[in-house]
Parts: C-alpha cells; structure tokens; sequence
C-alpha cells in the first residue's frame, strides 16, 4: 500500500467530475482519474525517495490492481470485523504529519504546501486514513502467520549470484541517554503575563478576539483569527479540550498551558462530541532553558556508567527524556526500517559528528545538544558506540538478520499475493476495461509498498 497521507493525496481529493469506471469491488467504484492519482502519488514519492521510476502501462495496471486488492481487503475486513480505534488513527496521523513537517521545515511551509491547516487535513482525510490503516492490519494479520526458517533464508541468499551481492556500508549501533532542559522561569512569566494581558485586553477592553490572534498568536492558525474549524475533542490536547469543554458558546477561558504554550480559547460552537474554537497561543521561548541542569545531569549519568559500573541501558530507562529509545535502553533504531543498524553515512548531522569521535566500542560522548524530532526542542544527550561493523560485502554471518527480513518480506508478499487471489472468490470483482494477462510483478510489488522495497536494497 502507499505510505499513509502523502503530500499528493491531499491534492488528489478534490471533487472529481464524471469518469469512466474501470473497476467495481462490491459496490465501491474505481475511476481511471482515482488509478492517475495513485499512479501519480507513487511517482512523487518515488521522486521524493530518490528512487529513479518512469511511467509505464505495467505500473498504471498493477496500480489498479494495487486499489482492487485494498478494497478486497476492505470488505474482508468488514466481514471479520477488523477495526482500528479512533486512539490510533490519531496517533498515526499525528506520526505521519510529523513527519511531513519535518521534511517541509515547519507546520507554516506545510500549510502553505497544502493550502489548508493541518487542523482541517486532519478532518478532511480521516476517513481515508481510517480505511488505509485497515488494510494495513488485515495485512498485518495474515503477514504474522508466515515465518521463515534458517534453512529457507540460506537458501534465498545463496540463490543470488555472488557479483549481485551488495556492498554493505560502514553501520554503527549506537545507544543515547536524552535530557531536555526545564524552561527558564523568566522565559516562563514572561509568555504567561503575555497571555493574561492579552486576555485582559479580550475581557475587560472588548478587543476583538481575531484581531489579536492575527497579530500575537504563534500558533499556525494566527492568519486565520486563530480558527480550529469544527473537529472532535478527542483530536485536541488534553488540558485544552478540558478547558473549551467547559466553556459556553462565545466565552473565553481562563489562560490554559498545554505542552505548545500558553492558550487563550474561544468555544464559538459545540455539536455533539465536535467543537470549533478559536485561540491565541503564546509559546514559551524555546531558547530560554536551563542548560546547566541537562549538562551537569548528564554529565553525572556518564560517570555512573564510566567509573561507577552503572548500567547505561538502565540509566536510559529511568531517566532518558526521549520515549522512543528510552524504553528500549536507549537504542537508537533506524525510524523508517526499525533496524538497529545504522549507515554511518546515514546519520542526521549531530548525530553523525558525535559518532565521528567514538573510536572504541563503549566509547561516550560528552553531552552535545541538537534538536528533538518532531517538536524541534533544544536537548542535550550523551551517546555510546555500542558496536562497529566495517564496510563488507553481504554475508550471512554478519548481515543474517537483514538477509532474513528480506526473504521473509519476500515470503509474506507472495503468501498474500496468494491469499488476496483466494478471497477474491468471496467477493464480487468487475472489471470495466480489458486487463492483461501479464502484469509485471515487480511493478505491482513497488505499489504495494514503495517504502518496503527501498528498505530491502
């Protein structure tokens, strides 16, 4: 399947006008503008992800088939009653908007991209996303049947010829202790008194309320009056639903602090469990932290593990401020792969210059700042070089975990490939335009899953 929400599907939702029907599944249609979108989209991404892929009737047709099977997928959820929760539709849109904000530079750039606010992207597409997330569990479902044994992934790797093996690259496997710095409490009351002014001015001197958002809020709703259009409350942060859920329509609340800053909220209306808001947000100067206590904080935590034996898996646990390696001892894994291994020339650019210094295996940093992922804070963190792997050619000795995931990848494609021409048995499938014969399917294979095939090179 195509990665969730790219920046082209949500360009491709627009109102189409009538079309010819190239295929029917049940009674959901498929329209050839819906295959040029895909295609499309595919081709974007491809760009995006540096991989050369040109037009081709194979990619349009395997495509096509690509929609045919998800729909498949979609009624088979409906009869087996696989669900996902709201909870985690909005946890991995949230995941998929970072990551979209990331490469755009910021939420502004992005909105600007899109030409809508990521308030309304998250309304207009979560339908969508929904039913994407579905098949990516029935998916899921049947993929975790299959298992591959030693001898099945001997077998694949010595099926490749030994000119075709790859080159594997330096990788390094490296493990992090994170601290972020508490705020200054200047920068603090400074960004609370703006906000109790500001909502001073609202209360008590009748100043209109999107005329101030516009000019002191530094949220990305400022040039919108500060508008969050009609949504779920669910979709909003904790103390901020709590707060507009506690408002009658056209009152405003007391100043709110959420983990984004300071917010002053207007409820302008409320139907059922959706509410539009308006509000002012005023952020606390990033900038303006305490870097000493993260410093000296780290500077302790290295020699407990240096000249105290403490262990610095444990010390990850209990006091790293980063959750995603936190929890797993501070290992810093691949995001896109899950791999533990990294491609030196892969890193992120601070990351990359600490590992430069790290000559041994349990080697530590000094602490070094950068910024987190996705909220872009100022942290400090020391880094350890677990282990080392020089550049070598493929072999099984020390590439079997990656040479297994990939027979196994190849493995679960054709077991569901098998299984998706089966079901199809169960479920009505027309075809409104002559198909060939022989799709290619590689082709089909890249718009199953661009992103799996760019991790098994």
């Amino acid at each position: 399947m195509i990665a969730l929400l790219t920046a082209g599907s949500v360009f491709s939702q627009q109102k189409k006008v009538a079309d010819k029907i190239v295929a029917i599944v049940n009674d959901r249609i498929i329209l050839k503008s819906d295959v040029d979108d895909e295609v499309r989209q595919y081709l974007q991404q491809s760009e995006m992800n540096d991989q050369q892929v040109s037009f081709s009737e194979d990619l349009w047709y395997s495509a096509l088939e690509s929609m045919v099977d998800n729909y498949v997928m979609l009624e088979k959820a409906e009869l087996d009653s696989v669900v996902v929760s709201d909870e985690m539709v909005n946890r991995a849109m949230d995941q998929r908007i970072d990551q979209m904000v990331r490469q755009a530079g910021s939420e502004e750039q992005l909105e600007r991209a899109l030409g809508n606010s990521l308030v309304q992207i998250r309304a207009d597409f979560r339908e969508n996303f929904r039913e994407q997330m579905i098949t990516q569990e029935v998916q899921r479902q049947r993929m975790s049947r299959v298992e591959i044994t030693r001898p099945e992934v001997r077998e694949f790797f010595e099926e490749i010829p030994d000119e075709q093996l790859p080159i594997i690259p330096e990788q390094l496997e490296l493990s992090q202790i994170v601290i972020t710095p508490p705020e200054l409490d200047d920068a603090r009351n400074t960004a609370l008194q703006k906000a109790r002014a500001i909502r001073d001015s609202l209360i008590n001197h009748g100043k209109n309320f999107e005329a101030m958002a516009e000019k002191y809020s530094d949220g990305p709703s400022a040039p919108r009056g500060g508008l969050l259009p009609m949504m779920p409350i669910n979709d909003l942060v904790a103390n901020y639903s709590a707060a507009a859920s506690a408002l009658e329509p056209g009152e405003i609340s007391e100043v709110v602090r959420t983990d984004f800053g300071y917010h002053i909220i207007r409820l302008n209306d409320r139907q059922g469990d959706e509410i539009e808001t308006n509000h002012i947000l005023i952020e606390i100067d990033q900038e303006s932290v305490d870097e000493e206590y993260a410093i000296n904080t780290l500077e302790a935590l290295r020699d407990s593990v240096i000249n105290h034996g403490k262990s610095f898996a444990e010390l990850a646990r209990k006091h790293s401020d980063d959750e995603s390696t936190a929890s797993m001892g501070g290992r810093i894994m691949n995001r896109q792969t899950g791999e533990r291994r990294l491609a030196i020339d892969d890193l992120e650019p601070s990351l990359y210059r600490i590992a430069l210094l790290l000559e041994e295996e349990g080697d530590i940093s000094d602490p070094r700042p950068f910024r987190m992922p996705g909220s872009n804070k100022r942290a400090y963190r020391i880094v350890r070089l677990d282990k080392h792997i020089p550049e070598h050619k493929a072999n099984l000795d020390d590439d079997y975990e990656r040479i297994r995931n990939i027979a196994l990848q190849r493995k679960q494609m054709r077991v569901l490939s098998e299984w998706l021409k089966d079901i199809r048995d169960e479920i009505y499938v027309e075809y409104k335009i002559e198909m060939p014969d022989d799709i290619d399917p590689d082709a089909d294979m890249m718009m199953t899953d661009p992103q799996s095939v760019e991790g098994t090179e």
